[in-house]
């Protein structure tokens, strides 16, 4: 049990995600089916407060002494991630929103989605279901590396 409440909480961390939870938890030696499942559900729960509070927090905290560089560097992030999202616009907003999620690359993920779809004013339902879309393609990808189907090296 202890074990998969790690994978939860890895799961959560930005930039790592469920990229990392996923095959820390196979390494582990623990069954695929319940690592994906603990991994989806704790990448997705910080996605509402993302959407609904970093926005805010960010632009408070862009000309704050101390903390002032690595809030304006976030705000950058997620500008970017939206040009990248917006780029993709051939293929509509969701779509690009849930690829830009949903493909593990460094630099993308939920917490940067989310914070792209909060800072482009998208809709905050049909950017939660594009991030969940996103965060399962991931996990099943992150899933097949984790297993061996797919190999780099």
């Amino acid at each position: 049990m202890i074990k998969y409440i790690w994978i939860f909480l890895i799961s959560m961390v930005p930039v790592v995600e469920l990229r990392g939870a996923i095959p820390v938890g196979v390494g582990m030696g623990l069954d695929i089916v319940p690592v994906y499942i603990v991994s989806i559900i704790g990448n997705m729960l910080p996605v509402p407060f993302i959407y609904l509070f970093a926005r805010r927090a960010l632009n408070w905290g862009k000309d704050k002494k101390y903390i002032g560089k690595w809030f304006t560097w976030m705000l950058r992030k997620g500008e970017k991630a939206g040009q990248k999202i917006q780029g993709k616009s051939s293929v509509g907003v969701f779509l690009g929103l849930m690829l830009f999620v949903g493909i593990p690359l460094p630099g993308t993920g939920a917490w940067t989605g989310t914070l792209a779809a909060s800072i482009l004013d998208l809709d905050f339902k049909k950017s939660t279901i594009a991030t969940m879309g996103g965060v399962l393609l991931a996990g099943v990808i992150m899933g097949l590396v984790s297993a061996g189907v797919f190999s780099f090296f």
